[in-house]
């Protein structure tokens, strides 16, 4: 089967329209009434992998392992992530443990230039994860009912420091952006019954520090003699976001261009 059919199986969006600002607060609003636990409508798709990478990432997860996954753009590392984590806490009716997602929400490290509190500048970075929900359950309203159930939690790496996290499944989504210091901050957080996805990709990290950026790859040399973890390293062959975007990171790693 080709690349770009296997990859609409995957993407295909069955409500390609994302909700509008305004039917969110009205969705939140009937939810708040009825109750998030009374709205049992959420079915999660069936995902299968696609690539021979993916497939190690399915098998290490479903082993018990903490994931290091690392590699191009477009490989689903996040996709596939977030799917078999909610697909572990429902189908083993868990209450609760739930998906933590932790990510820099300070590429710049100045979020001067967002408008509005702390919590709307967060919620920019919060858009993919609406996106995937909205692709794993089929409804524009998913990433909130989900969180309403707190089942998932958002949390920047500028407000992880203090605490611990116990009875959850952490994925720390575009890691190369992380400084060693944060990522050592982050694993150093969990508690008990964790588990921990790192997703990235160095090529395409926003430090322009050597120092910052040589980091991640200190991380994942201490995280690489870790029998608890595995660490698959996606590649070109892994890439099913769609055949353009294939074709465009084919020629931007031919030219040897990183960023």
């Amino acid at each position: 089967m080709e690349s770009a059919a296997l990859d609409t199986i995957v993407y295909k969006h069955e409500d390609p329209r994302p909700l509008s600002r305004r039917e969110r607060k009205r969705q939140r609003r009937e939810l708040k009434r009825t109750g998030f636990n009374n709205n049992n409508n959420l079915n999660l798709k069936h995902i299968e992998p696609l690539t021979v990478n993916q497939d190690r990432m399915f098998e290490s997860y479903l082993s018990g392992k903490n994931l290091l996954l690392h590699g191009v753009a477009g490989t689903g590392k996040t996709f596939i992530s977030l799917y078999l984590a909610l697909r572990d806490i429902i189908e083993n009716y868990d209450d609760k443990t739930k998906v933590v997602i932790v990510r820099s929400i300070v590429p710049t490290r100045d979020m001067g230039f967002l408008p509005g509190s702390q919590k709307e500048k967060s919620k920019v970075y919060e858009a993919p994860y609406y996106a995937i929900c909205n692709e794993l359950f089929g409804r524009g309203d998913a990433y909130d009912v989900v969180k309403g159930k707190n089942q998932v939690e958002f949390i920047s790496t500028s407000f992880i420091r203090g605490t611990t996290l116990t009875d959850s499944i952490v994925i720390v989504d575009e890691c190369q952006n992380l400084t060693f210091h944060e990522l050592d901050s982050i694993i150093t957080r969990l508690g008990h019954n964790c588990r921990l996805i790192f997703c990235g990709d160095f090529r395409q990290t926003d430090l322009w520090r050597e120092s910052e950026k040589q980091g991640l790859m200190n991380f994942m040399k201490v995280l690489s003699k870790m029998s608890s973890f595995d660490c698959i390293e996606f590649e070109k062959e892994d890439i099913v976001r769609s055949a353009l975007v294939k074709e465009y990171i084919l020629s931007k790693l031919k030219h040897g261009i990183s960023t």
